[in-house]
């Protein structure tokens, strides 16, 4: 059920993604992981990706909407050409499989192009259009030495010019593809308004001044300085509070490769970690005949399984969103902090396995167990993330106590289509608005399962706490202890994508296919959904645990805390199995030497 590059089967893809995708597999095959691991330590900055990419018309596919395409003409604009997550999700799992520094290039130019393509400058779009299929690259030019992602605070100034245009100056810090980037869409403020601007730059103007790479690594991330830079009417991409929804929007939709790229970092070391450690005799015993570590290795694999369905059930809510529908907006950003803290976490139990091995210069593991690291922070910190998602806590727990919202059933989306909403969400306010559908539904489906069983009891318990004992004022304003609940319901919608997914796996959906991506759900079984939550279930007793803790809570809550705490239910029988299926990816996969 992991992707797997020998085997992997493009089939669900269109004819030219199909060859582009496989070609991208073999372009890092062919180099092998010697090669990678020296250019990763030596910092190389990747001119053959690029203009291999470029050659191939990846990004220029994946990265142009339709209608940009359209506009354009030629290949691009004839079929190829569409924002579709589908296809997106297996170019990020792909990229961060081999190296997170090559993906970054990618998610960093996702991240420049959201504010070009949600704009009404079609001249700034036709440019951009042709820069990609040129095979440029792009960068998000939002954050600061001195403010980081505030915006609020932003330094970046533009004076009028007393000829219909503005002058920039200012500085912004940990921009990727500074060096080279086609443009940079780049957020600021008028000098005599206050009103917030994002407007295209060119890296390659004389009043454009790269400063440094702010890290020694592959990948190039940029502080730069604007002096005197002449803005034009033609270059203003939003302005005003459109600047501001443009900012959130673009973050929205590079949020989702966050969660993929873990993934993809995650198989790989999965792989080299099995291969490893059954291979290995310590005291006259293979590694994995411990039962400690043959505990870990089931958690990795169950962590691992579960991410894959979370993020490709939460991508059909997102393809599906509309200005009727944006419950998208609380899946994303569990995408972003909660696959990407998983992948942490399943990181983490395979190098308690391999230890020493981990740290080994000709690994891939050595570079995964640094760069794995990087994701929950990126896009928004986790507590960011975390304090996003609260804001929906009341309409989703109340959609379970008669206020549910009402939806047309959402599809399995696999189909090459083009995901134009994204460039068109509106406003970012009225999130507390969303309305959700009664979630016990998706559980009920693996009711019968003793660890989902046992699961459902912590979130009853879960909602009798939100409704007996809920946050007082005083505690409203204590993030510590909002951010120890958000864990608590975070882990409820997670579950609930997770079990509509192997429902949809399992059962096949209502048009024939089966959820998300295809290698998430191949061999599925309800033994696998069975071992996920019994993972839960841990997980929500140690939530549990440290809210209980929290300094400010009060005895009722701390009685209600205790409610949750719970043992997963463990067959011997069929945790053997499952270990058995972990331990049969030995050796399916190593790379080149």
């Amino acid at each position: 059920m992991l992707f797997n590059p020998a085997t992997y089967d493009a089939s669900h893809l269109d004819p030219r993604s199909r060859e582009q995708m496989l070609a991208l597999v073999q372009f890092f095959e062919s180099k092998g992981k010697g090669q990678m691991k020296s250019e990763y330590h030596s910092g190389v900055w990747y001119d053959d990706f690029l203009e291999f990419v470029g050659r191939e018309g990846i990004f220029a596919s994946c990265g142009t909407p339709s209608a940009v395409g359209q506009l354009l003409g030629g290949e691009t604009g004839a079929d190829a050409a569409r924002w579709d997550t589908a296809r997106i999700n297996d170019l990020n799992e792909i990229l961060a499989f081999y190296s997170l520094a090559h993906w970054y290039a990618w998610q960093v130019t996702v991240l420049g192009l959201g504010p070009i393509w949600s704009s009404d400058n079609d001249t700034v779009k036709a440019e951009v259009g042709k820069l990609l299929e040129q095979g440029a690259i792009f960068g998000f030019g939002l954050s600061e030495k001195e403010h980081g992602a505030d915006i609020y605070s932003t330094d970046m100034i533009l004076t009028p010019d007393g000829q219909s245009g503005w002058t920039a100056t200012g500085g912004k810090y940990y921009i990727g593809n500074g060096n080279v980037a086609g443009r940079l869409s780049v957020f600021g403020k008028f000098s005599d308004t206050d009103d917030y601007v994002f407007f295209a730059v060119d890296t390659q103007h004389p009043s454009y001044t790269l400063v440094k790479n702010v890290v020694h690594s592959q990948m190039y991330v940029s502080e730069f300085h604007l002096d005197s830079y002449p803005v034009r009417p033609e270059d203003v991409l939003h302005t005003g509070t459109a600047a501001w929804d443009a900012a959130l929007a673009a973050v929205n939709v590079g949020k989702v490769n966050l969660g993929w790229a873990s993934i993809g970092i995650c198989e790989h070391s999965f792989y080299e970690a099995i291969t490893h450690a059954n291979n290995r005799v310590l005291y006259g015993k293979r590694v994995t005949e411990f039962p400690h570590v043959r505990r870990m290795l089931g958690d990795a694999y169950a962590r691992l399984l579960a991410m894959k369905l979370y993020a490709a059930r939460s991508a059909d809510y997102f393809r599906s969103a509309s200005a009727d529908d944006r419950r998208f907006l609380l899946y994303n950003p569990i995408t972003k902090m909660k696959v990407t803290t998983e992948g942490e976490r399943t990181v983490d139990l395979l190098w308690e396995v391999i230890a020493a091995r981990g740290f080994e210069k000709d690994t891939y593991f050595e570079r995964a167990a640094a760069e794995i690291r990087a994701l929950p922070k990126l896009e928004g910190t986790v507590h960011v993330n975390l304090a996003l998602v609260l804001k929906f806590l009341p309409a989703y727990l109340g959609a379970a106590a008669g206020h549910a919202g009402e939806y047309e059933d959402v599809p399995v989306r696999l189909d090459h289509s083009d995901d134009a909403y994204l460039f068109s969400q509106g406003p970012a306010k009225g999130l507390s608005r969303i309305q959700f559908p009664d979630w016990r539904p998706a559980f009920a489906r693996f009711g019968h399962l003793p660890n989902v069983a046992r699961f459902l009891e912590q979130v009853t318990a879960l909602s009798e706490l939100v409704v007996t004992a809920p946050p007082s004022g005083e505690q409203q304003k204590d993030l510590d202890f909002l951010l120890s609940l958000g864990q608590l319901f975070t882990q409820v919608v997670y579950a609930q994508l997770i079990a509509e997914g192997a429902a949809l796996a399992l059962d096949g959906a209502p048009n024939g296919t089966r959820s998300g991506s295809v290698s998430a759900c191949e061999g599925l079984t309800e033994q696998h959904v069975d071992r996920m939550f019994g993972v839960f279930v841990r997980d929500v007793s140690e939530y549990a645990v440290n809210l209980h803790g929290q300094a400010s809570a009060s005895a009722e809550q701390r009685a209600g805390a205790l409610r949750l705490v719970a043992a997963p239910v463990v067959d011997p029988e069929q945790e053997s199995a499952f270990v058995d299926e972990v331990l049969a990816y030995d050796s399916t996969y190593q790379m080149r030497p």
